[in-house]
């Protein structure tokens, strides 16, 4: 009876952590926004039932009048999803991918090239220099949002290390 009681609350933790974890990614997004999402997964669930899978993907491609998608590409689509693709795990997809975020080591990678000596710092004036002059330029006013959240030693140089856990984390004064 008591293996049978403890049965009992780990499933019922277990079902406390996965409503915590995909009720996360319900916050990320407004209501309007989730039914949209609903919409869009079902009309690519195109046997209804609940999961996203190669044939399901295959008949929407077929729809849309690419009928010859390499299966490779098929799979490469559902190992995004680490598991079955249902709509918790098709709105966390989205979720990321619109957030726009990259993992925290392909940030830090990005920076270290701008660190040679690898002190896990880069001078300000340098990276302000590049984020108003390079690829998806920054407006000096979106420059100096970023730095007020950044943190920099008593040299005026970015900590990138610590930037990179804001960036993928958030911000502990935020919550």
């Amino acid at each position: 009876m008591a293996s049978r009681k403890t049965g009992i609350r780990g499933k019922a933790a277990a079902t406390k952590q996965t409503q915590r974890g995909s009720s996360n990614v319900f916050s990320m997004f407004e209501q309007a926004q989730i039914q949209e999402f609903k919409e869009a997964f079902s009309c690519i669930d195109q046997n209804r039932d609940g999961i996203i899978c190669k044939s399901d993907l295959r008949e929407t491609y077929s729809q849309l009048g690419k009928v010859s998608v390499p299966e490779e590409e098929l799979d490469a689509m559902l190992q995004e999803g680490k598991g079955p693709i249902n709509f918790t795990v098709f709105l966390t997809l989205f979720g990321e991918k619109l957030n726009g975020t990259d993992p925290e080591e392909a940030i830090l990678s990005a920076f270290r090239m701008f660190d040679p000596s690898g002190q896990g710092v880069v001078n300000k004036d340098e990276f302000k220099q590049l984020l108003l002059t390079q690829a998806d330029k920054f407006s000096p006013a979106e420059v100096e949002q970023m730095f007020a959240l950044t943190p920099m030693d008593l040299a005026g140089n970015i900590d990138y290390k610590s930037l990179c856990y804001i960036i993928t984390h958030g911000d502990e004064k935020e919550e």
